[in-house]
């Protein structure tokens, strides 16, 4: 089986292709500019430099590829940054979508298309929606969400009108080794690595902690990728997460739980969103009863990891710490 993952050197990306490959898949995959995270993979993958903004690009790729599974995860995925470029994002990630979408029916008419959009979608909901079912309203309140709305409406688009099999996806939260430090998790875990290292302060600069998350192991979302594209129903579409929410303020206790050293706590109005949702989390019965999904890792075993990476990337030799408060 061969399986084209578009973001193929991003953290959800990198994971994907490990696990395809173990279920023995022939992996290729689109990058824009370096393998990033799929470096160690490059002996076994094929890699193929694309911008997936640019159609007639895709195509060629598509025809070349022919792949029977395309995973499609390349994306502007940082929600501040939605902020300040919303055109960039809608660019990226509609243009992107279409494109792709498009390049298979030409080319590759047969494949299967995961269709990523996100929990942002759902937006701000209110306590009697939660947990939050497929069902509930779109209500999103950053660009990025309104952006991975049209994504989804593309690929319902594309299997009731050309019967391209398209499976939607809607995960929320998800954490683990690899993921950029501009998101929660990985941010604490590497501020605490290097308080613990003495390349910065014992002081943890923090935005919203009230907020809480339904938090997944990215392992654990690839595999639901995975399950979903080979067992979901075509045109549908499926949560994934852990269906638990986690406060902001517990995944910092739970990471300086883990430290070796003693670390305060600052709040920083940089990093205070536009809007930030009070309170997501899942309903995952939809794809628990689809395809016997379940989230195997636990949570404070994801953070650990976490905390475990950004401990090795301080030490490799020309590492530079963040700026320091």
């Amino acid at each position: 089986m061969r399986a084209l993952i578009t973001g193929i050197g991003g953290f959800a990306g990198s994971f994907l292709a490990e696990h395809l490959l173990e279920q023995g898949y022939e992996v290729w995959g689109v990058i824009r500019q370096g393998p990033g995270h799929v470096a160690h993979l490059q002996s076994h993958v094929r890699l193929i430099r694309a911008d997936v903004t640019d159609l007639e690009r895709m195509c060629a790729v598509l025809d070349d590829v022919r792949p029977q599974r395309v995973y499609h995860l390349a994306a502007q995925t940082f929600v501040p940054r939605s902020w300040e470029d919303p055109w960039d994002t809608f660019e990226t990630n509609v243009r992107g979508q279409l494109n792709v979408l498009q390049a298979v029916l030409r080319a590759a008419p047969t494949a299967r298309v995961l269709v990523v959009g996100s929990n942002e979608a759902y937006g701000r909901v209110s306590d009697h929606e939660l947990p939050i079912r497929e069902e509930t309203p779109f209500r999103p309140e950053t660009p990025y969400g309104v952006s991975k709305v049209a994504q989804e409406l593309l690929g319902l688009h594309y299997w009731l009108s050309y019967k391209v099999h398209t499976v939607r996806v809607r995960p929320f939260n998800h954490i683990g080794p690899r993921q950029s430090a501009r998101f929660v998790a990985a941010a604490f875990a590497r501020q605490v690595a290097e308080v613990e290292a003495k390349l910065r302060p014992p002081l943890l600069r923090v935005g919203n902690l009230a907020a809480q998350r339904d938090f997944s192991d990215v392992r654990d979302v690839v595999r639901a990728y995975h399950l979903l594209l080979e067992q979901g129903t075509p045109g549908d579409v499926y949560n994934v997460g852990r269906g638990k929410a986690y406060s902001i303020q517990h995944v910092l206790d739970t990471l300086l739980g883990f430290s070796r050293v003693q670390v305060q706590v600052e709040q920083d109005p940089a990093r205070l969103r536009p809007s930030d949702v009070p309170v997501s989390y899942a309903d995952i019965s939809k794809i628990r009863a689809a395809v016997g999904w379940e989230p195997r890792i636990p949570f404070e075993q994801s953070l650990h990891d976490v905390l475990e990476y950004w401990r090795a990337q301080v030490r490799q030799p020309g590492y530079r710490p963040a700026e320091a408060p």
